[in-house]
């Protein structure tokens, strides 16, 4: 699947991914890929990337490492879009 994740900064990452986790406002929930269409409003928490990924050395200070290869980055809050197996977060 793709993901997207645009910040009112700047687009923070744009690659195809394994899965992603997001913590949505009713709890967190992950998709892979050809995930069911969806749009959800996403709250405080970590955007978890899985998958061999390469971060823009402009912006890898947002990006943490997690366990088991799983990468992290932290929202204040957010809207999430799941549609054609293409994801976009609009983060703040």
């Amino acid at each position: 699947m793709y993901l997207e994740i645009v910040s009112p900064e700047a687009t923070l990452f744009s690659s195809e991914v394994d899965s992603v986790a997001v913590p949505g406002v009713n709890g967190e929930f992950q998709m892979l890929d050809n995930h069911a269409p969806i749009v959800s409003i996403l709250k405080e928490g970590f955007v978890k990337i899985s998958g061999n990924i390469e971060i823009n050395e402009e912006v890898q200070d947002k990006f943490t490492k997690g366990d088991k290869g799983i990468t992290l980055l932290k929202i204040n809050s957010g809207t999430l879009e799941m549609k054609d197996n293409k994801a976009i977060i609009l983060a703040d």
